[in-house]
């Protein structure tokens, strides 16, 4: 018995010290959002907080303006650890590891009273230390960058297995395809300290057995102020913590997805001047714009208050007449921002760019930015994120609420748990009119295709065109009086009993056409680690479009329906720096795959003439006016998107669908190149979109489907640019080629602007 005693006495101890091991690190200095997950938990619950012990197997995440310094006991090894970086403690007998899953770390690595060799690994590269002072900047596109301010570094990468030995001076660079660099650095490459610590780099590499004086003069500081943490004081009740802010910080429970590299912070505050030419409604402008940006946490304000003067040097005074509209003061916002997708709350108000809801079946690249700034539309999109339920609004335009409603999405998803990730989505789309895509510039509900007094709110009508409105149109007398012979035929109306005035025309009061679309989904991860994940799904999709107006009217559509599914439905990610997906698509009826998608405000609703009078027709009457987008088709789409090592990224999409005669095609392009990279440029990005088509390659006979731009600047000094927008599109004429086909014209948006940043 007293054998067995012993035994459960020792088996008690030794579980004792495991759950009680005291802690190999501490939290010296913390900042913003800076959280701890501890060895054998699935989130991120304990905030890290001065003097809070670290354990082996232990991880720290630090936020957006977050910052936070760790020490390690034994050694007095110090690291600093910036926004946005995700990394994990590992001791064994014999070694110290670092794990990061990405950000930027600064290191002052001791030799004395160090026993463990000491590395730092990411997903592409491992650096072994042996006493120095670096830092690493590791790259979710799968780019690290090595920095040696002092001392040695054997830097290898994990795809290839080749190394290289940096030195003081040096860093080294290691990529996802297998490739690693040594370059000389200069110390404003070195990544910025958010302390304001400069390394003391060496110009000659010294001895490893001499003392680094410079780097232990640094340290007697930190040393001191750590003397003041007992290094025995007892380890932290991680459960017990756990327990009491797990309801607070709930919210950072979300489903981790493979996101693109990010660019650094922005600065707090940024001013631009833009001074250019700009064409709005067929009238050249010369454009001062100034557009200062505030930067301020999770907060953001920009802000475009531009000035459009013609060729009089006159000033267009419609933009800035707060008093007969007070909306306009909106046109002023260029966005307004609260957090970032993956905050638990987020919110941004004004340009929109790029939305996909859930998968993209139905909304997906929307842009409300496309006619800009010739038209302003002002969006919403917001979101939660708590506890595996998700919710999302987004609205393209609130302005059009006035004109009949706005484009409108709502989406809701339910994760199951963390341990069983399947992932429910629901998304509900609609555009509630689409006739509010017609132009009003007067705001008088009618469009100026059917108002013969576009500029003026108060009239509308005139029959045989002398610019008199006719008697019954209108809420107020003009000065010339109403027109007394509104037919033309020098017959005074009181005196024509023949007198026929021109009906009522097209008016958003009266005519409402709208689309609905339902979406549902459900989403599992196959696979999920730093160098590869997988993502299989499959989607159900429904569009709706009630009948409109009658057979004889101006507007006639009647009711039709389709749907489509996506099984299944593949997403993988190879070292978060390219991205792939596939879906084998079935379609059913009058079904348009992201009928919602970048270019859907220009061809939402367009206006033709036939024999001079004007007709409106959405974009399903235009898409299904092609018999072949009614059949059943069957066929694939995929995608690709990658950063090009920092140098850009690329994406790229194509989809075949076929049925037994005909065969429906899309491909959409777009390419971003990072300005840093290349001298004299400060900007460049471009994108080709041709949807729903018979050859999207047809590049010599485009059609109403096509949509292509890019956006170029070239540097003329620091600070100084001159930009080149641009941005092509077709609509129909309403003519008739001769081989019975309508006649396209294109419609061309150039923006030039010389761009001072302050």
């Amino acid at each position: 018995m007293h054998t067995k005693h012993k035994t459960i006495i020792l088996l008690f101890t030794i579980i004792v010290n495991i759950a009680g091991a005291a802690p190999i690190a501490r939290i010296m200095k913390s900042e913003g959002n800076v959280l701890i997950k501890r060895m054998g938990k699935s989130t991120f619950t304990i905030p890290g907080k001065p003097g809070l012990g670290i354990n082996n197997g232990d991880a720290i995440k630090v936020g957006e303006e977050g910052f936070t310094v760790a020490i390690f006991i034994d050694d007095k090894s110090v690291i600093k650890i910036r926004e946005k970086t995700q990394f994990e403690f590992i001791e064994s007998s014999n070694s110290r590891t670092l794990d990061v899953e990405q950000g930027t770390m600064f290191f002052d690595i001791k030799k004395e009273g160090r026993t463990k060799t000491f590395r730092v690994e990411t997903p592409v590269s491992v650096a072994s230390v042996k006493g120095t002072d670096f830092a690493v900047v590791s790259s979710p596109a799968g780019i690290d960058q090595v920095f040696c301010a002092t001392g040695q570094l054997d830097v290898q990468n994990l795809v290839s297995g080749q190394s290289v030995v940096i030195g003081a001076g040096q860093k080294a660079i290691s990529n996802a395809m297998g490739n690693v660099m040594e370059l000389p650095f200069t110390p404003d490459d070195y990544p910025s300290d958010p302390e304001g610590v400069q390394p003391e780099i060496e110009t000659e590499q010294e001895p490893e057995s001499e003392p680094e004086q410079p780097q232990q003069q640094r340290q007697e500081s930190t040393d001191q102020e750590t003397q003041e943490e007992p290094e025995e004081e007892p380890a932290e009740e991680p459960d017990t913590e756990e327990d009491q802010e797990q309801e607070q910080m709930e919210s950072d429970d979300t489903p981790s997805q493979p996101q693109p590299s990010k660019p650094e912070p922005k600065k707090p505050f940024g001013m631009g001047l833009g001074v250019g030419s700009v064409t709005i409604d067929g009238v050249l402008y010369n454009q001062v714009a100034l557009r200062p940006e505030i930067n301020i946490g999770k907060i953001g304000i920009g802000l475009d208050l531009v000035f459009y003067i013609d060729n009089k040097g006159n000033i267009r005074e419609d933009d800035w007449d707060f008093k007969s509209d007070p909306s306009r003061i909106f046109d002023k916002i260029l966005f307004l921002r609260w957090g970032e997708e993956s905050d638990p709350f987020w919110v941004k108000f004004g340009s929109l760019d790029n939305v996909t809801l859930g998968y993209g079946g139905i909304l997906s690249g929307y842009s409300n930015m496309m006619e800009f700034p010739e038209v302003r539309r002002i969006g919403l999109n917001t979101g939660v994120n708590i506890a595996g339920i998700g919710g999302q609004l987004f609205m393209s335009n609130m302005k059009d609420f006035s004109r009949g409603g706005t484009l409108l999405g709502l989406r809701g998803t339910y994760k199951v748990t963390d341990s069983f990730p399947l992932t429910v989505g629901l998304n509900f789309i609609t555009d509630m009119n689409q006739f509010s895509g017609l132009k009003d510039i007067d705001e008088d509900l009618y469009p100026d295709i059917f108002d013969d007094f576009p500029n003026d709110e108060n009239y509308y009508n005139d029959t045989d065109g002398d610019g008199v409105p006719d008697i019954h149109p209108g809420v107020k007398t003009p000065e010339e009086g109403w027109d007394i012979d509104a037919d033309g035929d020098n017959i005074y109306d009181e005196d024509d009993p023949e007198l026929v005035l021109k009906g009522v025309p097209f008016s958003l009061s009266d005519n409402k056409s709208s689309v609905t679309g339902l979406a549902f989904d459900v989403g599992y991860p196959l696979l999920k680690s730093k160098v590869f994940s997988l993502d299989v799904y499959t989607e159900f999709n429904f569009l709706n479009f009630p009948e409109v107006g009658a057979p004889d009217s101006l507007f006639y559509r009647p009711n039709y329906s389709g749907k489509s599914f996506s099984v299944p439905g593949l997403r993988a990610s190879l070292f978060n720096f390219l991205q792939l997906s596939y879906e084998f698509r079935i379609k059913d009826g009058y079904f348009v795959p992201q009928f919602f998608d970048q270019s859907y405000d220009i061809n939402r609703v367009v206006p033709e003439y036939i024999d001079g009078s004007a007709i409106v027709k959405t974009k399903d009457m235009t898409l299904f006016a092609d018999s072949s987008m009614k059949e059943g088709l069957v066929g694939h789409f995929g995608s690709i998107s990658a950063d090009a090592f920092g140098f850009g990224s690329l994406y790229g999409s194509y989809t075949n669908m076929t049925s037994e005669t005909d065969t429906v095609n899309s491909f959409v392009a777009a390419l971003t190149l990072n300005a840093e990279r290349i001298p004299k440029l400060s900007e460049a990005t471009a994108f080709y979109q041709r949807t729903n088509d018979k050859n999207p390659f047809d590049f010599e006979n485009p059609s109403v489907n096509t949509v292509m731009g890019y956006r170029l600047g070239y540097e003329l000094g620091k600070g100084i640019s001159v930009i080149w927008d641009y941005r092509q599109f077709y609509r129909y004429t309403g003519a008739l080629n001769d081989d019975g086909t309508g006649k396209l014209e294109p419609v061309v948006q150039t923006t030039i602007e010389t761009s001072f940043n302050f």
